[in-house]
């Protein structure tokens, strides 16, 4: 099994940054390239960065993207406050022309996307940030990647040693997996399932938590 060259976004916020540092350490990962408006802070043999000001002025053409077997696209905001039209430009426009881009220079490539548990495949529930997540999940399976699956993780425990976890999220560090174990995962897990569904694939283009635990295997 030869180790994977990956694109990884978010790696500023606590999902990519948990999702990083799997990846740093997993032996099954030669390289990853950092795609984020800002540096992460971290350095290592395997790590380059490629800083960017706006995802959606990334040409579709760029050949910094060329070359890499995975994208793990793990940037996303919150809905709470947003209008449907402004979530929509953020979640479901910037993700697509992000995908294009990876995809054009990268045509076997598999695009890993974290959406969100309770994520609305019909696109027509009551939630608004559910519809929104599920037309973005519907949509990439449709570009043609070689695998696109979707990550729809509950409760995730950061990994040790993380700088990006918001202090509202600490105090449930710790009590959310003793009380709720089914609905909880690590993102050493998370991370660990992003590279082991490139290597293996899974039968399923929506992952569950139960599904993501079944690729940490």
């Amino acid at each position: 099994m030869n180790p994977i060259k990956i694109i990884l976004t978010g790696a500023t916020g606590m999902v990519g940054e948990g999702v990083l540092m799997e990846c740093l350490e997993n032996p099954a990962v030669s390289e990853i390239l950092s795609i984020s408006r800002k540096p992460s802070g971290k350095t290592h043999a395997k790590l380059k960065e490629y800083l960017v000001t706006d995802f959606m002025a990334i040409d579709l053409h760029d050949e910094n993207l060329k070359g890499y077997d995975a994208c793990f696209f793990c940037a996303g905001i919150s809905s709470v406050g947003m209008s449907e039209e402004d979530y929509t430009k953020i979640t479901y426009d910037t993700t697509l022309h992000f995908a294009q881009a990876v995809l054009n220079q990268n045509p076997d490539m598999v695009f890993n996307y974290v959406s969100g548990a309770h994520t609305d495949s019909t696109e027509s529930g009551k939630l608004m940030w559910a519809r929104v997540k599920g037309r973005t999940e519907n949509a990439l399976k449709k570009l043609g990647f070689r695998n696109a699956f979707n990550f729809r993780p509950g409760f995730m425990k950061p990994v040790e040693g993380q700088i990006n976890v918001k202090w509202f999220f600490k105090p449930f560090i710790w009590l959310f997996p003793v009380f709720l174990p089914s609905k909880s995962l690590t993102l050493h897990e998370v991370g660990r399932a992003m590279i082991n569904a490139v290597h293996k694939g899974y039968p399923t283009s929506a992952l569950e938590i139960r599904d993501i635990k079944n690729l940490t295997i």
